[in-house]
């Protein structure tokens, strides 16, 4: 009986003993299954705030140019006459912006040079029809040749100042074209450089730009760099209201060169000095029209990770 007893009371202790051990292990296991689930939870929360703002302005994808003024004869600059454009008019190849106050004086030069020519040529057929007459009379013995042989002279050198004034009237022309200031693309005026009555200087007149397909270049952090990559969509929305919703586009080009920002936040204090790394972003066709005539308008680029 006493042998049972101990055997009923080893087996009741064995029991006690080991259920807070069994559960301690339970525990322990759900214990570390929240913990995985947790570390699960929390890289998928990191993962959905990796994506990158940054600040930059729009600009035209196609090429910008900087147009100046003619140089007269004598090194000098003429003053703009007349300003045809504004700024953020839209233009095409060869369309006038513009007309510079030496060209009525090359107008009258021009005047003045057709009517000498044709006064040369009435000349010169004049005197064909007198030297056939005279061809005439030598044939006949009626004139002396060597008056014949004068007039042909004179002739020869009245052909030659056809061809002198000729070619005067042609570098007119030349000079005269450059009076105007044409367009040489299809595109936007950006930024006009000078006004009526102004002698343009170094920096030129006109600058336009082909604004058909339109990019934005991104400023980004050279601490976020790391998670922009060519092909990366893009979304742009202005940083001022300057057009309604959004823009859409790719990374098309991230710069190998880190240098400080140049498009500034509202608040510049905190970030004039801050380094960055350029990233050009080709805007979509559908955002490319919507934006083509806000070049340079700030805008607020939203890096899709």
């Amino acid at each position: 009986m006493l042998i049972m007893f101990k055997s009923v009371s080893l087996k009741f202790f064995y029991f006690i003993g080991i259920t807070p051990l069994c559960m301690l292990l339970i525990s322990g296991c759900i214990n570390k299954d929240l913990e995985v689930n947790q570390t699960l939870i929390n890289n998928e929360v990191v993962d959905r705030i990796e994506g990158v703002a940054a600040l930059g302005q729009l600009n035209p994808l196609g090429e910008i140019r900087k147009l100046a003024a003619p140089t007269s004869g004598k090194g000098g600059t003429p003053r703009l006459s007349k300003l045809l454009v504004r700024e953020g008019d839209s233009i095409i190849k060869d369309q006038i912006l513009a007309v510079f106050d030496n060209r009525p004086k090359l107008e009258a030069d021009l005047r003045s040079a057709q009517a000498n020519l044709n006064i040369l040529i009435s000349e010169i057929r004049i005197k064909n029809r007198e030297i056939n007459r005279y061809q005439s009379l030598v044939d006949k013995g009626a004139v002396a040749l060597i008056v014949l042989d004068k007039m042909k002279d004179d002739l020869f050198i009245s052909e030659t100042r056809i061809s002198k004034l000729q070619s005067a009237i042609d570098a007119i022309n030349v000079d005269l074209e450059q009076t105007q200031l044409k367009s040489p693309i299809d595109g936007i005026v950006l930024q006009i450089l000078i006004r009526e009555g102004e002698r343009p200087n170094s920096s030129g007149v006109i600058n336009v730009g082909a604004n058909q397909l339109m990019e934005a270049l991104i400023e980004v952090y050279e601490s976020d760099i790391d998670r922009v990559q060519v092909g990366q969509s893009v979304d742009l929305i202005s940083e001022n209201g300057g057009f309604n919703g959004s823009l859409r586009g790719q990374v098309s080009l991230i710069s190998p060169q880190v240098r400080q920002r140049r498009v500034l936040a509202t608040d510049p204090t905190g970030d004039a000095d801050s380094r960055i790394i350029e990233v050009r972003v080709k805007l979509d066709n559908a955002s490319a029209q919507k934006v083509s005539h806000l070049t340079g308008m700030k805008v607020i680029a939203r890096f899709q990770p």
